[in-house]
């Protein structure tokens, strides 16, 4: 008999329904964020057994890999909505999609901006301190101002 080529991994995807914790590790979601999106309704409720434990389908996992995708990209939970409801309706117009995506592009450029100037700031004051055993400095004195936004 030839060996299987399917890894067992893949040969255990559909094989039924899936614990949390089988669902979790397959998507590469935490059982806790796992049940985190189910409570913001990013993920239906499913089924669950008499004793109450949820049980996941191949649908749910693809639908949580999809979800941890768009936080890895640093989408928040209303655009990952927003975007689950456009994946899921077939009938979207992508532009409505695209316009999600450049939204969140103008505001990590925003972000990152402002993480720069941080960053120049920081660099300035800690050139300005001398690092050494006097007590005065720069940083501190900077920080006890309490400079306007």
């Amino acid at each position: 008999m030839p060996a299987s080529t399917a890894s067992p991994a893949a040969s255990a995807a559909s094989a039924g329904p899936l614990t949390i914790g089988q669902a979790a590790e397959r998507s590469g979601v935490s059982p806790k964020m796992l049940r985190h999106y189910e409570s913001l309704g990013l993920l239906p409720p499913v089924a669950r057994t008499e004793s109450g434990y949820r049980l996941y389908g191949d649908k749910e996992v693809h639908t949580l890999r999809f979800i941890r995708r768009a936080r890895d990209l640093g989408f928040s939970m209303a655009e990952i909505g927003e975007l689950l409801k456009l994946w899921q309706n077939r009938r979207r117009a992508s532009a409505q999609v695209k316009r999600i995506a450049e939204s969140h592009i103008a505001d990590l450029d925003r972000r990152m901006a402002e993480m720069q100037a941080m960053r120049r700031a920081l660099a300035g004051l800690a050139h300005c301190c001398h690092g050494d055993d006097r007590p005065d400095c720069p940083i501190l004195d900077d920080l006890s101002q309490g400079a306007a936004p």
